[in-house]
């Protein structure tokens, strides 16, 4: 059975989300703790294995950023050409909180992310150092472990939003329907005194 496109578009922000996990995961595994430190002239060099650390880091990134655009896409899409107004949706405050809470764990995980990037791709490129007990250290442990659940969070709280998107979607075109029901049948009710007198007369 074919899927709907919300639920197309739920199952597509829950797998990059839980792709941008795994490469984190991956990528704070593949990070070996420490280099070698080779004794220079009055200088340690730091010889760092080949380790993919910095690309899985990146890459994690895309896919949650990927995701958090699924997730935006998903709730604001017009379903069956029919869309609510942007103010009607941010107006149910658990909708409004779940939204703002997929943004700030997307920003917080990719920007975490981004933050052990950096420092392990400086650690490689700044290899010189003066101090000569310098131990070579790569970028701090648990970073990028930390940012892939904070980005597995954030597609979490996409596709609880996604479901909340549902309920205002169903709560807003059901009373706009009623409505709609109720003036036409005031309507019909005002034409048919007006067509009982117009015979009686």
């Amino acid at each position: 059975m074919a899927l709907g496109l919300n639920a197309q578009l739920g199952l597509s922000t829950a797998s990059f989300g839980v792709l941008s996990f795994i490469l984190g995961i991956v990528a704070e595994f593949e990070k070996p703790p420490y280099g070698t430190p080779i004794q220079g002239k009055d200088v340690i060099i730091c010889k760092f294995p080949s380790d993919p650390t910095v690309a899985l880091g990146a890459l994690s990134v895309v896919a949650v950023f990927i995701s958090a655009a699924l997730g935006i896409l998903s709730v604001f899409f017009p379903y069956k050409g029919k869309s609510v107004p942007r103010n009607v949706m941010f107006q149910n405050c658990t909708f409004f909180v779940f939204f703002q809470l997929s943004v700030v764990l997307t920003l917080s995980g990719a920007g975490m992310m981004l933050m052990g990037i950096i420092q392990e791709a400086l650690q490689h490129i700044h290899n010189v150092h003066q101090d000569l007990e310098y131990a070579c250290p790569t970028a701090k442990t648990g970073v990028f472990g930390g940012a892939a659940f904070l980005n597995l969070d954030a597609s979490l709280f996409w596709l609880v939003s996604l479901m909340l998107t549902m309920n205002v979607r169903e709560d807003y075109f059901g009373e706009t329907e009623d409505s709609k029901g109720e003036y036409g049948e005031v309507l019909i009710d005002d034409n048919e005194t007006k067509e009982d007198k117009h015979t009686a007369a």
